[in-house]
């Protein structure tokens, strides 16, 4: 297998065709950002609650994460002064128009946006030169994005990204198509086999296709969501897909912001402690299951504090903090913290760098 062509992104061009995916709280951070991009690669920086360790986090979570994305970012650009980096930003998260704002006015190359359809996210990035990404799951979504940016703002986005339902945290799909869904090929009468869901990717591919006539432009197009070794990555490509998201496969790394037992977690995990798991606002996940998922499934938390984190969840009616739970596992307490992950989590049996994963993946 040769290796593939470069990514290029408007004015942006990078080598390997391969994004980190965003994954927070506090896993995706400057170390594993900056390190992916000197790989060649882009680094994608979670700005989930990314000021978790500053002193006010608790009183002004807003203001400490808006401050801690500026030095993150700046610490990244000292990994990968040449490097392309930008954030991973949730349409669900409280004030999501300042954290767009804030990216772009930092200098981030680029954001890319989904836990919701960032309708308006090109009037958030007017007038600077980030790069922006919707992350879509079907072709109707792709063109509900596509023809809402072309009607109010004449203009497309840079690039997409396609998650699929085997991804990690919050999804997409409904909890159905989730646990319906079965990677192997032969399960065939699923409602997601991963023939059904390429069949989703042609069709979004044909959306998209359409925006590059009308502009006269490329939009390169992502595949995300399982894409965990060489032969996957093969496999996404082979569909006319541009380059592709990976994840999980970049937590069991060293230059991953994530604590050592974190990383444990996801090298001791087996097939059946990939769970879907139902989130504070009402949206499917996916975790490993652990204690925390126990007691929470039997009985739950009494919420003291509200952070103020996602526009959905209601802290009365809650079965946890999903900031608190995801917190305490960036911390190293992994019997209390929620874990997310994606569907093939378990096949990581060891620690590598993000070098070896670029090479393993790129050939």
């Amino acid at each position: 297998m040769g290796r593939y062509q470069p990514l290029s992104i408007g004015d942006l061009r990078i080598k390997n065709p391969v994004i980190q995916g965003g994954m927070g709280i506090g896993i995706s951070l400057s170390s594993l950002a900056g390190s992916v991009a000197k790989a060649g690669g882009i680094g994608l920086i979670s700005t989930a609650q990314i000021g978790f360790r500053e002193p006010d986090f608790e009183k002004h979570p807003k203001e400490a994460n808006l401050r801690s994305m500026e030095k993150e970012l700046a610490k990244a650009r000292k990994i990968a002064p040449e490097g392309v980096i930008g954030f991973n930003i949730m349409v669900a998260t409280k004030d999501y128009p300042d954290y767009v704002k804030k990216a772009a006015e930092i200098g981030a190359d680029v954001i890319v946006s989904g836990a919701g359809l960032p309708v308006n996210l090109p009037e958030y990035t007017a007038g600077s030169r980030v790069k922006i990404a919707p992350i879509v799951s079907s072709p109707k979504s792709a063109s509900v994005i596509c023809k809402m940016w072309d009607r109010k703002y004449h203009n497309v986005p840079d690039f997409v990204v396609i998650e699929g339902p085997l991804a990690g945290g919050h999804l997409g799909f409904s909890r159905e198509d989730l646990t319906g869904f079965k990677a192997d090929r032969e399960d065939t009468d699923k409602v997601y086999d991963r023939d059904g869901y390429d069949q989703e990717i042609l069709g979004i591919l044909e959306v998209i296709k359409k925006f590059e006539n009308q502009y006269r432009c490329k939009i390169p197009v992502i595949g995300a969501g399982g894409i965990f070794s060489r032969e996957d990555m093969a496999h996404h490509m082979s569909l006319g897909l541009d380059g592709v998201q990976v994840g999980t496969r970049f937590v069991t790394t060293v230059e991953c912001d994530a604590p050592d037992a974190y990383k444990k977690a996801y090298i001791q995990a087996k097939k059946e402690d990939i769970v879907i798991v139902k989130s504070p606002v009402g949206m499917p996940g996916r975790a490993i299951w652990n204690p925390f998922l126990e007691k929470v499934s039997e009985k739950p938390e009494n919420i003291t504090h509200c952070f103020r984190c996602l526009e959905h969840c209601n802290p009365v009616t809650a079965p946890y903090c999903i900031t608190m739970a995801l917190i305490r596992a960036a911390l190293g307490q992994i019997e209390d913290g929620l874990l997310f992950c994606g569907y093939n989590a378990y096949r990581c049996d060891r620690m590598e760098t993000v070098e070896e994963v670029m090479a393993d993946l790129c050939g």
